[in-house]
């Protein structure tokens, strides 16, 4: 238990270092998003068992080339289904580090954590804008069911790019259906990600993911926040 709470707290301080505007950058560098936020959802989107019978970890894992010794981060981690599972993946020689801003919902996972005495795993807090993410640590940034709960979008890909290592990638699992009902479309998602100069590397449809399955990795230049412009929403052009 003890070696648990000091890997929360050793990702806790290296996340310190990396605060948001310790760059010279302000939130109010950055667009808001044109097209409505989700509230935030419920952290139980169904059973693990059914999540489980679907293989639904399974699969976003095999198609993010998840191998032992990565080290993940779990964006809006929630109760920790991904969390746990990237955990058994990754091996006692990598790392999970799941972040979310409900402090409850960490609450619960950090007792999950000691309690399955799952040891690779760290927890931290992020905030709307930036997940507070430490430099140059991930191999992957898994963002499952979540992003269209992010009220800034281009402030927090832009924040979160620096923690992908060389190689590093982003999984987005989504829905296809309008932002204020906790999903987004595909093709707002890939502008939302290029805007702050992120590639898309490969999408697929999956039912099984109850949506789509997008990866994405940072591209040549990272845009300084006042050249990134906000996307149009065809759904909001249309309604106007």
């Amino acid at each position: 238990m003890m070696r648990v709470g000091a890997a929360v707290l050793s990702f806790a301080l290296l996340a310190s270092c990396n605060a948001a505007g310790s760059d010279g950058s302000s939130a109010a560098n950055f667009p808001p998003p044109d097209r409505p936020v989700s509230g935030l959802g419920s952290n139980q989107f169904s059973t693990e068992d059914q999540r489980d019978s679907r293989g639904e970890a399974q699969t976003v894992m095999e198609l993010a080339k998840i191998e032992p010794g990565m080290t993940v981060a779990d964006i809006g981690a929630g109760n920790g289904y991904y969390t746990v599972r990237l955990s058994e993946r990754v091996g006692p020689d990598g790392r999970v580090l799941a972040q979310d801003i409900d402090r409850e919902a960490l609450d619960r996972l950090a007792r999950r954590v000691e309690r399955e005495r799952l040891e690779n795993i760290s927890i931290r807090g992020g905030s709307e804008g930036d997940p507070k993410l430490p430099p140059d640590s991930f191999d992957r940034i898994f963002m499952v069911h979540m992003y269209h709960e992010i009220a800034q979008p281009y402030e927090f890909l832009w924040r979160m790019w620096p923690a992908l290592r060389d190689g590093g990638q982003v999984v987005v699992v989504d829905i296809d259906r309008p932002t204020d009902q906790h999903g987004i479309d595909p093709l707002l998602l890939s502008c939302e990600f290029r805007q702050v100069g992120y590639e898309l590397v490969a999408f697929r449809d999956a039912p099984q993911l109850s949506g789509y399955y997008a990866q994405f990795k940072a591209g040549a230049n990272r845009p300084v926040p006042q050249d990134i412009k906000p996307c149009r929403n065809e759904s909001s052009q249309a309604g106007g």
